[in-house]
């Protein structure tokens, strides 16, 4: 029992600062991406969204409590390499700058195959699977562990159809909203403006009506008090209005 302490100390005091707080910021960032997902706007892959985040944080959480700091650190590093120039483009669209939010989107999602559709898999998931197996007999963690690599595999698969088709029609230029987007919502909203116009519209005509009424009343008082004195016909207005 003290012998599986002294290593595990050993194994702690390995870790180093830097990792420490990368890890905590990373765990930070995730837990508020998975609280502030329900207030933002749902688009198809809200569930794949959910799928990702929570993912992320047991496989965070897991790797902290097992000392899996490396591969931990690994995963970490090929999920910023895209991110960092999603962002960076949405800031980008955001100012108005089309060609450097186009190019940086061209960008993002090169970099997006590369790290996330070949190197995630065929180098860390690879080094996952096959290597612990030379040292130690499988147990839970290691199928745990893995399983939870290949779910993300999947969505970063999800994500790279709705990029290449939105890369597709960037190309043609045929895009002109988020593949994300849901068409129901679409249509529901389109269908509000619709109703929205016709509303208007039927207000607009009673208003023209209410206006051509008034002009005939005024034209009729007119006629019938015509007779009257200035001070009678201000006061004859006034009671009928």
């Amino acid at each position: 029992m003290s012998g599986v302490r002294t290593k595990s100390r050993a194994l702690r005091d390995k870790l180093v600062e830097s990792q420490y707080w990368y890890y905590i910021l990373e765990m930070s960032f995730y837990g508020s991406l998975l609280l502030s997902v329900a207030f933002d706007v749902k688009r198809k892959d809200f569930k794949e969204q959910i799928i990702h985040h929570l993912a992320t944080l047991v496989l965070l959480s897991f790797s902290w409590c097992v000392n899996y700091i490396r591969i931990g650190t690994l995963v970490i590093i090929v999920h910023d390499a895209s991110d960092v120039l999603l962002e960076s483009a949405k800031l980008f669209n955001y100012a108005k700058w089309e060609k450097t939010c186009k190019s940086l989107f061209v960008l993002f999602a090169f970099v997006f195959m590369v790290t996330r559709l070949i190197i995630f898999p065929f180098w860390l998931i690879h080094c996952t699977w096959v290597y612990p197996l030379h040292h130690y007999p499988a147990f839970f963690g290691y199928y745990f562990f893995n399983v939870m690599l290949v779910v993300l595999l999947c969505l970063h698969i999800f994500w790279a159809y709705l990029i290449v088709c939105m890369i597709r029609k960037f190309m043609f230029g045929t895009l002109t909203r988020d593949e994300r987007s849901d068409n129901e919502e679409e249509e529901g909203e389109s269908s509000l403006t619709e109703e929205e116009s016709e509303d208007q519209h039927k207000l607009g005509n009673g208003l023209a009506v209410d206006e051509k009424e008034n002009k005939e009343s005024k034209k009729n008082m007119n006629g019938d008090f015509g007779c009257l004195s200035p001070l009678e016909n201000i006061s004859q207005s006034k009671t009928v209005y």
